[in-house]
């Protein structure tokens, strides 16, 4: 079949820059094309990158996008040109994935492929406006409620299909070898949480952090989705403040270089409470697939694939506790012996391996075939 991917005006592909959605679909649509679909992949200029080649059997064409911006408004209205800069160039296919904006009202000819709209992030309404999708595709069965909640005329069309790992599940993980080390690996944003875990890893008596380093890795600028130079510096503030060991690193863009450190890292801990901002936590599955044991803050999207006190941990966040049920998690976990860490490591594993790329992008070649086979009947009717 003939598939057209179009990512988002912000971030470019391969994902120099990170972001999620466009790490996962880039890698799916080298799988697609592995089993010998046509791919066309269509995203923004970005300088270094050629305006068109051809990846893995994948075919670039890279358009004019823009800068993000904090005003999502805005965001919204600077994608609106770059949509239809993409209409002009895409070629004609069966299927047409997209999580930008405003494609579904855009792109509504036949030819160029049956809507599969991708729900990347926190649904604020606009779904009841896709009513010509032929999929709306969501990473967890948290984003499939809210969705069905603010659409629930379009329920047959809404379905979860998970991101997959964006690299090879090590066949091997030394679970005995770790370091003592607490990572967090994302965007260094307040809606991530990162400020509190600083300040809760402060709180932590001397006696249960002694020679534990808690390190920070990601993007803090705004222009790569970052809370900018003001959070930062705050940020920075808060860790001289106090005397538990805080490591506060760059971004790592390099996926093979990220998955280094997660394969030297004990613990991956994830603190968000951003209930609108998280859709499914793609940085805590990787973590698991290198033997990092999760914790995590009890957002629906993680339920998928970590149970309390069995891949890993969960801890709930009430008004005003100040962080107090990860402070009492880190404080537990920190003091697991030998044993009990490797089971918990071990378990997260193999957790981990239902989410391979290639078990993943039969799912979704599957969900395609579907709809197609689908439209062919009604169209014989």
């Amino acid at each position: 079949m003939k598939i057209n991917i179009l990512q988002g005006a912000f971030l470019p592909v391969p994902p120099i820059k990170g972001g999620a959605i466009e790490s996962v679909w880039f890698l799916l649509a080298q799988e697609f094309a592995k089993h010998g679909h046509e791919v066309t992949h269509i995203s923004c200029m970005h300088k270094g990158l050629k305006n068109t080649e051809t990846i893995a059997g994948v075919n670039h064409l890279r358009i004019r996008g823009s800068r993000a911006v904090k005003n999502p408004w805005l965001l919204k209205a600077l994608e609106l040109p770059y949509v239809l800069r993409a209409k002009k160039v895409m070629p004609p296919a069966d299927i047409l994935v997209t999580h930008a904006f405003w494609a579904p009202l855009v792109l509504t000819r036949e030819a160029l492929g049956k809507q599969y709209v991708h729900v990347g992030r926190y649904p604020k309404g606009q779904l009841r406006l896709y009513k010509k999708a032929s999929r709306l595709q969501v990473p967890s069965n948290a984003i499939k409620d809210i969705c069905l909640e603010q659409a629930p005329s379009l329920a047959s069309k809404i379905k979860t299909l998970p991101y997959p790992l964006t690299w090879p599940i090590p066949a091997k993980v030394g679970f005995e070898e770790k370091e003592k080390t607490v990572l967090y690996a994302g965007r260094i944003h307040p809606e991530k949480g990162v400020l509190s875990l600083c300040e809760t890893w402060n709180r932590l008596p001397q006696k249960i952090a002694a020679g534990w380093n808690l390190r920070l890795v990601g993007p803090w600028r705004e222009g790569e989705g970052g809370g900018g130079n003001s959070f930062k510096e705050k940020l920075v503030q808060t860790i001289k403040r106090g005397s538990n060991q805080i490591e506060l690193s760059e971004p790592i863009f390099d996926r093979s270089k990220l998955k280094e450190v997660m394969m030297q890292a004990s613990y991956f801990v994830y603190p968000s409470m951003a209930k609108r901002g998280e859709t499914f936590g793609l940085s805590v599955l990787e973590a698991m697939s290198c033997g990092c044991v999760p914790v995590v803050s009890s957002l629906g999207c993680f339920k998928d694939f970590v149970n309390h006190e069995v891949e890993g941990f969960i801890f709930k966040k009430t008004a005003g506790d100040k962080m107090c049920g990860l402070a009492n998690t880190l404080t537990h976990v920190l003091q697991l012996n030998e044993s009990e860490f490797t089971e918990f490591s071990r378990t997260a594993w193999v957790r981990s391996k239902d989410y391979s790329l290639e078990k993943v992008a039969l799912g979704y070649l599957n969900d395609f075939n579907e709809i197609i086979q689908k439209n062919n009947k009604l169209s014989v009717i």
